[in-house]
């Protein structure tokens, strides 16, 4: 049996809701089409459609497969069209949204670089840091930072996002070097104020008999702002340390500019995702701008800023 073509068969019979109509569609006799769904459901060993004189209904498994199959089938068609050389060109309109932050400094300057490979797709950017409803305000993907709640959102991990403590040279040669989240207290520590959205404070993973635990500091400082850029800018300015994710400073790393320290005590890296409402008839434009994303995100030098 042609396991695809018994698929696509079937797919079209019950979409249709009638064995003659898929068999026009087709081609095909009635019978060439009714010996293809006989032959999958005894492959498959369980009754996928419910055929009378009159109708043809779907089982509960005979539902489940369906839905399961289309979406197989959508992801052949697009894997299919990606590497045709006369394919199908992605078109439409690309609706995209990101954290205002992490979305300045590392998706504006992909989507102009996106447009200019896939000339018939247009491309709207937002950037907030809301956490923005995709399906009820009609956003085709939005890349996200840090755990993924459970969610019915579909997610694709794109890179991992690791949190540091950093400082400049001159700060820590003026002030010492802490040895262990403890030292925090002694610092001048750049927090984010009590309005942001950093609840738990700063997360250390500190050794527990012969394993590790991860705890959550509140530090304190002479200053605090609810902007994570001007944190960023006061650490730059020898201010204080900061607690920042490694997109935002790895090319200050890099170029000696911020040094991090208590590196030990990192917490596990979380994630950068690529998140989209649903997988099912997922659109060319949005499965080529996560694989662009992808691929971009796993070159080292794009976070030193040297790609």
């Amino acid at each position: 049996m042609d396991k695809f073509k018994a698929v696509e068969s079937f797919i079209s019979v019950a979409t249709r809701g009638s064995l003659t109509a898929a068999a026009n569609a087709e081609g095909v006799a009635p019978a060439i089409m009714g010996r293809r769904l006989d032959a999958l459901e005894e492959h498959l060993g369980v009754k996928l459609l419910v055929r009378t004189t009159r109708r043809i209904s779907l089982t509960h498994e005979g539902s489940a497969f369906m839905e399961d199959c289309q979406r197989l089938l959508v992801d052949f068609a697009n894997a299919e069209a990606s590497v045709s050389a006369g394919g199908v060109k992605a078109s439409g309109h690309l609706r995209i949204t990101a954290p205002a932050g992490f979305g300045r400094r590392h998706v504006a300057p992909l989507v102009p670089m996106f447009r200019e490979l896939h000339t018939d797709v247009t491309i709207s950017l937002n950037l907030s840091d809301r956490v923005v409803d995709l399906a009820g305000e009609g956003f085709d993907c939005a890349v996200r930072v840090g755990d993924m709640p459970d969610s019915s959102l579909v997610s694709v991990r794109l890179a991992d996002n690791r949190r540091l403590c950093v400082a400049t040279p001159t700060y820590l040669r003026q002030h010492g070097t802490p040895a262990h989240p403890q030292d925090l207290s002694k610092f001048a520590c750049l927090t984010l104020s009590a309005d942001a959205s950093q609840t738990r404070g700063w997360a250390f993973k500190v050794p527990k008999g012969d394993d590790f635990e991860l705890i959550h500091l509140k530090p304190g400082g002479p200053l605090n702002c609810s902007d994570g850029q001007v944190l960023h800018d006061w650490c730059l300015a020898g201010y204080g340390i900061a607690w920042r994710s490694i997109w935002e400073v790895e090319a200050e790393i890099a170029s000696g500019a911020l040094v991090p320290v208590l590196e030990d005590f990192a917490a596990p890296a979380n994630g950068i995702y690529a998140v989209f409402p649903q997988r099912k008839h997922l659109p060319l434009r949005v499965r080529l701008w996560i694989d662009f994303l992808k691929f971009h995100y796993s070159q080292a030098g794009f976070w030193k800023g040297t790609w």
